[in-house]
């Protein structure tokens, strides 16, 4: 057997963390590994290598598998824009948009992608570590299920399940979970993982003897809580404070509006991390601080975000920040927020229509049936600094203010930059993971003196370093040889 997966008892249990650090143990092996989430909800996704579309999650374990990520690595990925419907994007494409009743429907289509993906990586690697997604015990959800047991029958594979002790009732969500589950399926659980555990594993004995006892599985490990460990999140937003570093007086203040359907904010991981830089999020209702530089980030519903901000007081908290010299800048549906109007003409984001922007860049733009799902590199237009990223978007914008452009991507312009050099824009995504990128932008925003340049790519590598210390250190690696 190569392949093991690896599901959770909830949502935020540790999934995406226990598969990168899993991969980046047997890659220091030397053992040809490959990861695997057939069904992914996210709206943080990355551009692969063969020009498609997944979930960044899994672009960071194919990282620590020593890859470029690949469509294959995640099959299905599903990006909400509304409460009840998603865009459907499959091995790496735009396919539809469904309401949550029709991707039901449709869920047999797409498991036949799922098993293709999966055969293809079977042929090419050596073992294959799968995750799965939200809890295997939703009941509501299990007919027909393409991201956890559904896909653990159909290959024949085993499962760890992984637990959250840092949230409490951790031996109820594994017994509960395990409950819930088909006796096939129980069958295929081999055993447990405890996560983000502090304190005396002493104190803990009784209950791992217990629970080993009560369900005839073993338990693989018990995880520590690993404070300040930097692993990209799937899709929740962070709730951890801006980095450490110098007095707040010091850093550069940047904020960033929380939308409703807000999309990579990965984007901003290089910004929270940054010794020099205060960043927050800003939930849309809250009273909004002063900062030097705000940030409106991507969204899958860019119209409805928009009217979100203005309902809440952020076109005029805008409007005041620049009348006081603050800069703004725009990434990607940030970036079509700043225009004159943006039009839906086919109901790609939601109702077919036309919204006012706030019109401080002189463009207009149009949501295209077509996605744009590029890799691109070069340089920003106003200094001497390299950028690499991707594109990922279905708008086109026109306008003289493009004329103007903020950077040069692939030879040609991109984004724009106001007359005053107050507001800019850009498509590109990971605009800050550049070490010479990120400096520019901080200085262009108003930091006065750049201490050191903050690598922001050496600090995801030693995340993932420090995570398969760990997990050498705290797994039974006898057991897990057995699998």
């Amino acid at each position: 057997m190569k392949t093991l997966m690896v599901q959770g008892t909830t949502s935020d249990a540790g999934k995406s963390t226990l598969v990168a650090g899993l991969c980046r143990v047997l890659y220091r092996k030397g053992v040809k590994v490959a990861p695997f989430k057939p069904q992914n909800m996210a709206l943080n996704s990355a551009v692969t290598s063969d020009g498609g579309e997944i979930g960044r999650a899994q672009a960071v374990q194919a990282q620590a598998c020593g890859l470029s990520p690949h469509t294959d690595m995640n099959p299905v990925l599903l990006k909400p824009n509304s409460d009840t419907g998603c865009q459907v994007v499959i091995q790496g494409k735009v396919v539809c948009n469904l309401e949550a009743t029709g991707y039901h429907a449709y869920k047999p289509t797409a498991m036949r992608a799922v098993l293709d993906s999966y055969a293809r990586l079977v042929l090419q690697y050596d073992v294959i570590v799968v995750e799965g997604a939200g809890s295997p015990a939703e009941i509501n959800l299990r007919e027909g299920d393409i991201a956890n047991m559904g896909f653990a029958e159909a290959v024949d594979c085993p499962v760890i399940l992984i637990a959250d002790i840092d949230r409490g009732g951790v031996f109820a969500h594994i017994v509960g979970t395990l409950a819930l589950l088909s006796e096939s399926e129980r069958a295929r659980v081999v055993g447990f993982v405890i996560n983000r555990f502090r304190g005396d594993i002493a104190l803990l004995q009784s209950g791992l003897d217990w629970l080993e006892a009560e369900t005839g599985k073993p338990i693989i490990g018990v995880i520590p809580y690993l404070h300040d460990l930097h692993i990209e999140a799937e899709d929740a937003v962070p709730n951890t404070a801006s980095s450490q570093g110098e007095s707040a007086e010091n850093k550069l203040r940047i904020i960033v509006p929380i939308l409703p359907h807000i999309s990579n904010h990965t984007d901003f991981d290089a910004l929270r991390l940054h010794p020099q830089v205060d960043f927050q999020f800003v939930k849309i209702n809250e009273i909004i601080p002063a900062a030097d530089l705000i940030i409106l980030p991507g969204s899958k519903n860019v119209r409805g975000d928009l009217e979100h901000l203005r309902a809440n007081g952020w076109e005029q908290a805008l409007t005041k920040h620049l009348r006081y010299g603050g800069k703004v800048l725009g990434i990607c549906g940030g970036f079509q927020m700043l225009g004159t109007q943006m039009h839906d003409p086919n109901a790609i984001e939601g109702l077919a229509g036309s919204s006012i922007g706030f019109g401080w860049l002189e463009m207009e733009t149009t949501l295209t049936q077509e996605k744009r799902l590029v890799l691109v590199s070069g340089e920003l237009s106003f200094a001497d600094a390299k950028v690499t990223g991707y594109e990922i978007h279905m708008g086109v914008s026109t306008g003289i203010a493009l004329n103007q452009p903020a950077l040069i991507l692939n030879g040609q312009p991109e984004g724009a930059i106001s007359q005053d050099n107050q507001i800019a824009g850009t498509y590109l995504h990971g605009l800050f993971d550049h070490a010479e990128s990120c400096a520019a932008w901080l200085t262009w925003a108003g930091l006065k003196e750049l201490n050191a340049q903050f690598d922001y790519e050496q600090v995801r590598e030693t995340g993932l370093e420090r995570l398969a210390d760990c997990l050498e250190q705290h797994l039974d690696w006898d057991k897990l040889s057995n699998l």
